[in-house]
Parts: C-alpha cells; sequence; structure tokens
C-alpha cells in the first residue's frame, strides 16, 4: 500500500518547519524549559508510563520502569509499604534513577480531588473551609466518594503548593503531574452543586495556584497538567496549557453516537497537533477496553475515561494499532505514547511488564505533517508509512523495517530478536527480560 499517503506540496512543508523552528528558537519560555525536558528520538515510538502500585515495585518492575523517557507514579504508589504516598513515590523514584537516571519522573497531585494516601493530608483534614460544600451540604462532590478543595481559600491553596514544593525538592523527583485541571477548566463541572458565581470563583484561585506552584518548585521543574481536552474550553485547552510544560491526554475519543464521537476526534486531532507544534509535552494515553457506560451517573459530564479492562483472551490487535496510527498522525518531539489496560500494576493489567512488538520497529523522523482528506488522515515517516480513518475507526501502520532492524539506524541498540517479515502486522506482546534494559530514549 504504498500509494495511500498523499504527498503534502512544498510550499506546506516549508511553511510547517519553518513554524516548528519559530516556535523553538523564538519564545524564552520554551527555551528555558530545555533543562526539564524528557529525553526524546524518534528511532522508535517515543512512550510514556503512567502508573500506580500500593506496595513496593520488585526490582524487575523497576528495570521495566527505567526503560521509558517519561514516568509518572500516581496516586497511592508505595502507600502500603511505606504507610503514605510521598515515601512510596520517592522510594520508586530513587530505585528507577539508580537504573537510569536519564528517566524523568513526575509525582502526582490532584488539583482539587482530595485523595487519602498522602502524609500532608494531616495539614488540610481540620483546615476550616478547605473543602467544598454543595447547596444542599454535600461534601463528597467528586463521583459521589471525593471530598473537593476550595480553592478560593488562600490557606488551602498554600497547603497544597507547600507540599508540592516540598516533593520536588528532592532530586530525584523531576517535576508535578496535575491532574483534575479539566474539572476545574470545565465551565458545567460542579456548578449545579456550588453554584456559578462559586464556580468561576474556583477557576481564578486555581490559576492563582498553579502560577503559586511554579514559582515554589522553581524553573528546573517539570509541570505536566491534564488540560488539554476537547470542549472544556472554547479552544479546547489551547490557552490553558501556556501555564505548563505540556499536557496529558485521556479520553480523547469522546463519546455519544458515531458523528458526535467522529466531530469529537477531529478536534482533538486538531488541538494535540497544534500544542505538539508549538513545543509542549504530550503524553498520549488511551485505554484499550471498552468504556464502562455504567459509571453515568457518576460521571455524567464523561469527565473521566473509566473502561471495563480486557477480558481474559481478548484480541486487542486493532484497537492497538488505531491508537498508535492516532498518535502517530499528531506526533511532534516530546509527544509520547502510552496505550493500556490499566494504570494500576497487577496481574489483571494485561499490558503491564510487556512490550508490544511495534515498538521494536524502526520509525524515523516524520517526513511532514499529516494530510487530512476527509475522515481519513495519512502521514509518512522515515521508517513507516501511517493511516488512520476515524470514521471506521481503523488505523493501518505500514512498517518499512523489521523488528530490530540494524539497517535502518545503526545507532540503536543491538537486540537479540529475530528479524521478522514488516507489513501491516498485528500488534503482539511479549513478556520483557526482567535482565535486558530496553534503550527507550
Amino acid at each position: 500500500m504504498s500509494t495511500f499517503i498523499k504527498k503534502p506540496s512544498l510550499i506546506f512543508l516549508a511553511s510547517y518547519s519553518a513554524c516548528i523552528l519559530i516556535a523553538l528558537a523564538a519564545d524564552p519560555a520554551l527555551e528555558s524549559t530545555s533543562v526539564r525536558l524528557p529525553e526524546f528520538s524518534w528511532d522508535r515510538v517515543p512512550q510514556y508510563m503512567h502508573i500506580r502500585k500500593a506496595k513496593k515495585f520488585t526490582q524487575d518492575e523497576i528495570e521495566y520502569l527505567a526503560s521509558f523517557p517519561l514516568v509518572t507514579f500516581e496516586k497511592t504508589t508505595g502507600s502500603q509499604t511505606y504507610e503514605n504516598t510521598e515515601d512510596g513515590t520517592l522510594a520508586a523514584a530513587k530505585a528507577v534513577k539508580e537504573v537510569n537516571p536519564s528517566t524523568r519522573i513526575l509525582y502526582y497531585r490532584n488539583v482539587i480531588v482530595h485523595y487519602g494516601t498522602y502524609r500532608a493530608n494531616e495539614g488540610i483534614d481540620s483546615m476550616p473551609g478547605a473543602f467544598l460544600i454543595g447547596r444542599n451540604g454535600k461534601t463528597n462532590l467528586i463521583r459521589n466518594m471525593y471530598r473537593a478543595y476550595d480553592l478560593t481559600n488562600p490557606q488551602g491553596r498554600e497547603w497544597w503548593v507547600d507540599h508540592a514544593k516540598q516533593v520536588c525538592a528532592d532530586p530525584a523527583i523531576d517535576g508535578l503531574f496535575l491532574d483534575g485541571n479539566v474539572k476545574v477548566l470545565s465551565s458545567g463541572y460542579l456548578k449545579r452543586d456550588i453554584g456559578e458565581e462559586k464556580k468561576s470563583a474556583l477557576f481564578d484561585g486555581y490559576k492563582a495556584m498553579m502560577s503559586e506552584t511554579r514559582q515554589a518548585i522553581g524553573a528546573d521543574k517539570m509541570m505536566l497538567a491534564n488540560v488539554l481536552r476537547v470542549g472544556q474550553s472554547k479552544d479546547d485547552g489551547l490557552e490553558a496549557i501556556k501555564q505548563f510544560d505540556g499536557s496529558y491526554i485521556e479520553n480523547f475519543e469522546g463519546s455519544g453516537d458515531k458523528d458526535a464521537k467522529k466531530n469529537y476526534l477531529a478536534r482533538g486531532i486538531e488541538a494535540f497537533q497544534k500544542a505538539a507544534r508549538e513545543g509542549f509535552i504530550i503524553a498520549f494515553t488511551a485505554g484499550l477496553s471498552e468504556m464502562n457506560e455504567e459509571e453515568g451517573d457518576i460521571n455524567p459530564e464523561h469527565t473521566d475515561e473509566i473502561r471495563k479492562g480486557l477480558g481474559e483472551n481478548e484480541n486487542y490487535a486493532k484497537r492497538f494499532n488505531y491508537l498508535l496510527a492516532l498518535f502517530l498522525v499528531c506526533a511532534e518531539k516530546h509527544s509520547y505514547f502510552l496505550a493500556h489496560d490499566s494504570y494500576v500494576a497487577n496481574k489483571k493489567n494485561k499490558l503491564w511488564m510487556k512490550r508490544p512488538e511495534e515498538f521494536d520497529r524502526p520509525l524515523g523522523p516524520p517526513k511532514g505533517p499529516a494530510v487530512k482528506d476527509g475522515d481519513t488522515y495519512t502521514r509518512e515517516f522515515a521508517h513507516a508509512k501511517v493511516r488512520v480513518d476515524i470514521e471506521n475507526e481503523v488505523g493501518e501502520i505500514e512498517w518499512l523495517e523489521p523488528v530490530g532492524s540494524s539497517e535502518a539506524e545503526s545507532t540503536l541498540s543491538e537486540r537479540s530478536d529475530d528479524p521478522k517479515s514488516s507489513r501491516h502486522t498485528e500488534a503482539s506482546v511479549t513478556l520483557l527480560p526482567p535482565s535486558k534494559r530496553l534503550n527507550n530514549s
């Protein structure tokens, strides 16, 4: 299928390249972030890891995590073994850094949802006015399970910022992963419970807290936030992302009928492409299993991406290729990919400690931006051709080099895999040999 990718004009390619170079060269803010950015290469698919485990990670798991350039340790990490998330995250981060000092590690903090495994909670649980209260006295405003921070309270914001500063002061932590942003930024979320005036004030408090956080943790620490989302603002988060080094992406495909999902996805692709071309980090994540529609009552605006999890023998090859193709038509430098079954490191997670074969295929840099033709996007890389059809949810990747090819890039790490044929392969995974360090940077 060597003819399915249309060639963009030379003028368009030149304009595209110029936009990237101007954004990087002319913006002093972007220039100053270079010291905190994760490593990046087009040699293979650039990957991201987002994970949590309440108990201590094993050494094999640590070596696996150290193969990623960018890792977020989610809430509850190490909280059973170390009795709190702070110590659990620091222990995991230090262990990964011992194996691979270049892995960038982010500490998870939610900007509005109050989770219970943090030692720092002692400083806010009894603070007057620290949490939002609904019109009917309701306190668990988030999914009927969790309390929400009242970001209009300066004392509460100070507590939040101080906590972030203390953890980020450790050299094993490279910055913050900020979650829950969309819950604050979406105009309708919580408005029914707290009223329009309070919701507006909450937004102002949030913006102030993000600015205070940047000042507190310093210019050398990364801030990656969950802000790029279709419908959370008129520009889908492209203004909100400017407070940060980049965005995590979830719920990329939306919900509703086929046409609604298609239009939502097209807007999401455009937002991803624009942010990535402007030099922002993008950590793209998407679940491989079906959406769990039964949680609609506690997730009415589909703010959270809640999935059922893969079945024991469920074949996810088609979905994996579709998600990877979606990522590749959007990705630029410092875009990273994660297709997952769960964010929990356990046996139920079908992809934990596994490495899809596609990640060992040479990719190479893009030859230009994706070309859109109706509902179809195509893009060429040095060693792959990509086509994605969002109408029918089909992604095709034509790999031009076999797994572990040494001909494509002589600088790649040696692989012990036997070369395999390379055309339109189905996704397959293998257990990662614990003793084998995979260089994904």
